[in-house]
């Protein structure tokens, strides 16, 4: 019989976060599905020979992998997936990691479609942080409005001290605000830091400011109230990905150490599961209360059969009055605001499952196929089953 793999997980799981307990699961189903021992080894580069010997202790290694780590595998010839995306030598091996850029594409999307058009977004000294601000940033200027943005320290609550710096930070940061406005943070504490920050000041959330933070770390998210909106990356799926990467590199560790090393490390970005909405961005920043309750409607109801008298009905308004109100708030008539929500509903199922076009195109509300497909065309300039090969968890830096 032949011995089962030995894979080492590094992976810091003494902090409690979902990009590193979360990805731990996810390794286990793929190792419970493969008959693989795991030992989880937070010290795995000291436990590597510091050169070549045949004593190796694993067959491979899942972690968030430092220089030590890369430099160790690589003498010893065990293969290594990295999760770490601000790793410092990340793009010198195989990894797999959240796909930032869209998680920051979803945030500004969420937040436009709130009826927002003045941004701002927290970046900090983190790769990951950096790529998701760079795409919200990028989304809402395309719209054609401004992001005022910030950055704080890796760890802004690091010291006493260190959060009194951050906070002034932010407080100076605000003074450039002019509200409405929708904000984005990186993390989930710092985001309660920033709603602190806002409440203290007198803004109300979100009515002045709708906030989009952090990786849905559930507790911090929900309480105290408000609650905040967050991105679902996902995490499991990213650690079941990165075993899954390993297992294929096991396999090939026969391969000569010329090929591998004249071989770019593969790199697979997993796409986020969606945005959970909660009290922090539950509003429209419209002035016409009519026009926001229409807006919320269509949210609402978009996956339904649902036309432009179906709202006006909704709201108690005639349809042509109502349409002249959407030109004038919004500056576009109420078929193009159903047809908008329509294209963000497809294309996060389109990125986030495996559902077949007809069901996708039915459940958010175009009813067939080809009408999503003559949507996407005209709206997107690709079909949807484009836009799935450009999104779904293949997509390779």
């Amino acid at each position: 019989m032949a011995r089962r793999p030995r894979v080492a997980l590094t992976l810091q799981l003494k902090w409690p976060y979902k990009r590193h307990a979360a990805v731990f699961a996810g390794t286990q189903q793929y190792a419970q599905e493969q008959g693989w021992e795991s030992i989880i080894d937070e010290y795995a580069a000291d436990n590597l020979p510091a050169r070549r010997s045949k004593d190796i202790p694993y067959d491979g290694i899942i972690a968030r992998a430092n220089r030590k780590l890369a430099q160790r595998s690589a003498l010893s010839g065990v293969p290594l997936v990295n999760t770490w995306f601000t790793s410092p030598v990340w793009n010198q091996m195989p990894g797999v990691f959240a796909d930032f850029c869209a998680s920051g594409n979803l945030r500004a999307e969420h937040l436009l479609a709130r009826g927002l058009r003045r941004f701002a977004a927290m970046a900090r000294e983190d790769r990951g942080a950096k790529v998701e601000v760079e795409a919200f940033r990028s989304v809402v200027q395309a719209a054609g409005f401004p992001c005022a943005t910030v950055k704080l320290p890796l760890d802004p609550m690091r010291t006493h001290a260190v959060q009194k710096r951050s906070e002034q930070r932010i407080d100076a940061w605000m003074s450039q605000w002019e509200l409405p406005i929708g904000v984005f943070v990186y993390g989930d504490d710092v985001g309660r830091m920033v709603t602190q920050v806002c409440l203290r000041r007198g803004l109300r959330v979100p009515q002045d400011v709708a906030i989009v933070a952090g990786a849905n770390e559930e507790t911090i998210c929900e309480h105290p109230r408000p609650s905040i909106t967050s991105v679902e990356f996902g995490h499991e799926r990213i650690g079941y990905e990165a075993a899954k990467m390993l297992d294929q590199l096991m396999r090939q560790r026969g391969t000569s150490a010329r090929k591998r090393s004249s071989t770019k490390p593969r790199h697979i970005f997993v796409p986020p599961q969606g945005l959970v909405v909660r009290e922090s961005t539950d509003f429209f920043a419209v002035e016409d209360d009519l026009v926001a309750k229409a807006l919320a409607f269509i949210a609402a109801n978009s996956h339904k059969r649902i036309g432009q008298d179906d709202v006006a009905r909704a709201v108690a308004m005639e349809t042509r009055t109502l349409q002249r109100r959407f030109r004038k708030v919004l500056d576009r008539p109420i078929a193009t605001e159903i047809r908008r929500v329509r294209i963000e509903r497809a294309k996060r199922e389109l990125t986030q499952t495996k559902r077949t076009m007809a069901e996708i195109a039915y459940d958010v509300g175009f009813g067939e196929s080809m009408r999503m497909y003559e949507v996407f065309r005209r709206e997107l300039g690709v079909t949807p089953s484009e836009y799935r090969r450009q999104r779904q968890v293949e997509n390779q830096a």
